[in-house]
């Protein structure tokens, strides 16, 4: 018997999978034949982790902007008395724009990896836009739209999350 989501051998009295660590006596019944091997199932896993990743890297600079924006002033820095008002609106809206993203792509990595199928149409939105981010977006945004957007990506991702 095998798990229904990983596909890992399971024991017919094994109530947790070894593998994703789902528990057998889901709604799903274990199956009892091996999963096809298929680009999805062999890579939406570590899709689902490299954007949390790549999204976690993104919200933590916001983050801490926000928390250092109250003190800015106490510190007595010229600039910060000094820009213009356009270059903090400017400024506002670059931070505004990486939490967004940040956190929608955290939302799309832990969509993925729970085989929600509204998490497959985000990623593909985010790696097109993450290919303007040079290095490290472009790969993640090709790597993204290689495993997802093939319209046989699309029938193996319904297949594997209906099952």
């Amino acid at each position: 018997m095998f798990c229904h989501v990983c596909g890992t051998p399971a024991q017919p009295d094994q109530r947790f999978c070894a593998g994703c660590g789902r528990p057998a006596v889901d709604q799903r019944p274990v199956r009892t034949a091996p999963p096809p091997s298929n680009r999805v199932l062999q890579h939406i896993r570590s899709l689902g982790i490299v954007w949390i990743v790549a999204s976690a890297l993104r919200i933590l600079p916001v983050m801490g902007m926000h928390w250092f924006w109250p003190f800015r002033s106490a510190l007595g820095w010229p600039f910060w008395g000094a820009c213009p008002g356009f270059l903090m609106g400017i400024f506002g809206a670059f931070t505004g724009l990486l939490a967004v993203t940040g956190f929608l792509g955290l939302a799309a990595g832990i969509g993925l990896l729970h085989w929600q199928g509204w998490a497959r149409t985000l990623a593909i939105v985010l790696g097109c836009i993450a290919l303007i981010h040079m290095p490290f977006g472009t790969a993640l945004g090709i790597y993204t739209l290689w495993v997802l957007a093939p319209a046989e990506s699309a029938a193996e991702f319904r297949r594997v999350a209906a099952a």
